[in-house]
């Protein structure tokens, strides 16, 4: 596996670089699935009060946060051992082997005797795992072209879902005949395939010059994203990336409530509602990275997020309609579908904007921003529903999804040149 082919010679995508993405992705998800699924199952499991459970969601902060120590990553190497493998591999390879080692470590501890050492380690996972997302996705920026972005990005997201089934399923069922401690180890041992394919590719091109000091590595990141188009369009970006998912994380946040309220049986809800969202985007992805590449970057923003709009109004029908079975599936599978559309032009519109320079600061900052409606917006969806009913509140929900559609014609003119049409000049080195 190698990069060391050339950045434009042709050929809309190459297909060792999608699969390095597809590796990269299910390596990307799965600590994370770990945190969310496997932990809140094995704590349950023991016993765990539900309230100390629900504490474990403040673990989730490094996401949000990642941006801070972004810069370091942008500005050091690691040395490991006197094997230099470069900057974005570097910190692949370390952050894969930390994360390996605190989910093996974390099985060995008892939830009754130790509560407090395994949220230790489970707040370590997640600082280990969003460091995890710095490097790997400034390494996807770096690999593919701009016309590789929408693709690359579509099996990336594709493979993160996927990696969800491993904490999610598989895991879940191994503890049902062996002890959790290897249930942790076995998990931990999915971590591997990204380790090696780390070990085995090389370190992308260098274009531009890499920060050469931690001033640099901190301030010129902002600065010259500020300073390519002016404060003006740098803000209208910047209120882009906030807005355009908005109205669909919200109306999603409490989807398994919401089944639960119509009077949907679990059973229906985790044959009907949980396989068929899974798939859906899944497929949502896969077909959205294609047709970006007829598209457009610019105009599959447009396209998806109307697409996107329209699907929240299902969910305002299937409040009025009530526990139909077909029309759960239906709705269900349309909004994942229209998810992953938004999802996989979302992502490599970000991807695109920032600079290969400081790709790791400015990719964490972007990703951080598109990451607060889902933690701090959606924080307020339960009182919303409690006072205005799940009609409107849907109804809301898609109000919403319009100013980020409404910033289009500013951050991704229907008719612009992908290469210099995020609503500011491209990155000095784009390519």
């Amino acid at each position: 596996m190698t990069d060391s082919l050339p950045p434009d010679d042709g050929r809309v995508f190459h297909p060792t670089r999608m699969l390095i993405c597809v590796i990269l992705g299910f390596t990307s998800g799965l600590p994370l699935f770990i945190l969310l699924n496997l932990v809140q199952a094995w704590l349950r499991s023991e016993h765990v009060d539900l309230k100390a459970i629900g504490l474990f969601a403040l673990i989730q902060f490094p996401y949000t946060w990642k941006f801070l120590w972004a810069p370091l990553m942008d500005r050091f190497a690691p040395n490991v051992f006197g094997w230099k493998p470069g900057r974005r591999r570097g910190w692949m390879f370390v952050t894969q082997l930390l994360v390996a080692g605190v989910v093996a470590l974390m099985g060995t501890y008892s939830p009754q005797r130790d509560l407090m050492t395994i949220a230790a380690l489970a707040a370590a996972l997640a600082f280990f795992s969003a460091s995890l997302d710095i490097s790997l996705d400034a390494y996807r920026r770096e690999l593919l072209s701009d016309r590789e972005q929408g693709l690359g990005t579509a099996m990336h997201v594709n493979a993160y879902k996927v990696a969800g089934l491993v904490p999610g399923s598989l895991a879940l069922i191994m503890a049902d005949h062996l002890p959790w401690s290897q249930v942790f180890f076995a998990t931990a041992a999915f971590m591997l395939p990204g380790i090696v394919m780390t070990l085995v590719v090389k370190e992308p091109a260098i274009r531009g010059t890499p920060p050469k000091t931690l001033r640099e590595a901190v301030v010129e990141p902002f600065h010259e994203f500020v300073t390519r188009g002016g404060w003006t369009k740098a803000l209208l970006v910047l209120a882009f990336i906030f807005l355009y998912k908005l109205g669909d994380s919200m109306a999603t946040s409490l989807a398994t409530s919401f089944y639960l309220d119509l009077g949907f049986t679990k059973t229906q809800i985790g044959v009907v509602a949980k396989a068929t969202s899974l798939w859906a985007s899944v497929a949502g992805g896969i077909i959205g990275g294609v047709w970006l590449i007829k598209l457009g970057i610019n105009r599959g923003l447009w396209v998806f997020g109307v697409l996107q709009l329209v699907s929240v109004l299902g969910f305002a029908w299937l409040a009025k309609a009530g526990p139909v079975v077909t029309g759960l599936g239906a709705v269900i599978a349309f909004e994942a579908f229209t998810a992953g559309l938004g999802t996989a032009a979302f992502t490599a519109y970000i991807a695109r904007t920032t600079d290969p320079r400081y790709t790791a600061t400015q990719f964490a900052l972007f990703t951080s921003l598109a990451s607060v409606p889902r933690t701090f917006a959606n924080a307020g969806t339960g009182y919303i529903v409690d006072g205005v009913g799940w009609v409107t509140f849907f109804l809301i929900c898609t109000v919403l999804a319009v100013p980020g559609m409404l910033l289009l014609p500013k951050v991704a003119p229907w008719g612009a040149d992908d290469d210099d049409g995020d609503g500011v000049p491209a990155a000095s080195g784009s390519r």
